[in-house]
């Protein structure tokens, strides 16, 4: 009864109050905030921008590393029935194309080009897979090492940034004449310098080092994953290769196309 009758004498509805006071509060957090980047000085204007640049490689790292640009269930499916099939060329072919432009795509374009190459080509076709794996892995651990650098730099600038503060600190002390206003302004102020830019500098940090490190898992689960998708591919051009040396019955299966 208390707050409607103070509704009715204001003449402001509790709903607008309660509006009024989230604006306050969010205008309130977003002048926390902005003293927190600004209170580190250029320093912590550098470490803003790393922590800007760390957020637009890890999206460009996740969307990379989606699972259809990796291994895409449809095109391990694919590529099984064509290794049973023989039918290498449009396997070949099918991994050369834009949908097929992925992770195990590339990996397999090169174990059957390796293998179409040449009448024994097959018998080279695991290694040839084997080497484009490595280095399509390594690509992609490149792609986010930008991001362990970022996770490495941030705090080593936050550190950077105390030290300075302290510097000014000890400056302060060192040459005021008079511990007037002015001297505790100044000296608060190189003190928060050195405290804001480490705190700063490990916001930045700690989110790397953890999405780095779950890249790197992500990426390692797709190679083995890839490992196993290809593994039936891998047999049957080591089959198509065996069949076409001198001497043999050749009856390793149907001949490739």
């Amino acid at each position: 009864m208390r707050r409607e009758t103070s509704a009715d004498c204001s003449g402001v509805s509790p709903q607008f109050q309660w509006q009024l006071h989230n604006s306050r509060r969010r205008s309130a957090v977003t002048e926390t905030l902005f003293k927190y980047i600004d209170g580190g000085g250029i320093i912590g204007y550098i470490i803003l921008a790393l922590s800007i640049l760390g957020l637009a490689y890890t999206i460009a790292a996740i969307l990379r590393t989606r699972h259809t640009k990796l291994v895409p269930d449809e095109q391990v499916q694919e590529l099984r029935i064509q290794a049973n099939a023989r039918d290498f060329q449009q396997a070949l072919n099918d991994c050369r194309s834009a949908e097929g432009d992925t992770f195990l795509g590339r990996i397999a374009a090169a174990g059957i080009d390796r293998s179409l190459r040449g009448p024994l080509g097959g018998l080279e076709a695991r290694s040839a897979m084997e080497d484009a794996g490595e280095d399509e892995t390594a690509r992609l651990f490149r792609a986010i090492d930008p991001i362990a650098v970022i996770a490495s730099v941030a705090p080593l600038l936050g550190l950077l940034g105390t030290v300075q503060g302290m510097i000014g600190a000890f400056e302060t002390v060192a040459t005021a004449a008079t511990k007037s206003s002015s001297y505790y302004e100044t000296l608060a102020y190189n003190i928060s310098i050195a405290l804001i830019t480490t705190f700063q500098g490990l916001v930045v940090a700690i989110p790397c080092v953890m999405v780095h490190s779950w890249l790197r898992s992500r990426i390692d689960r797709a190679a083995s994953e890839a490992g196993r998708a290809l593994e039936p591919l891998a047999m049957a051009l080591e089959a198509d290769g065996a069949a076409s040396m001198p001497g043999s019955s050749g009856d390793g299966g149907a001949p490739r196309s």
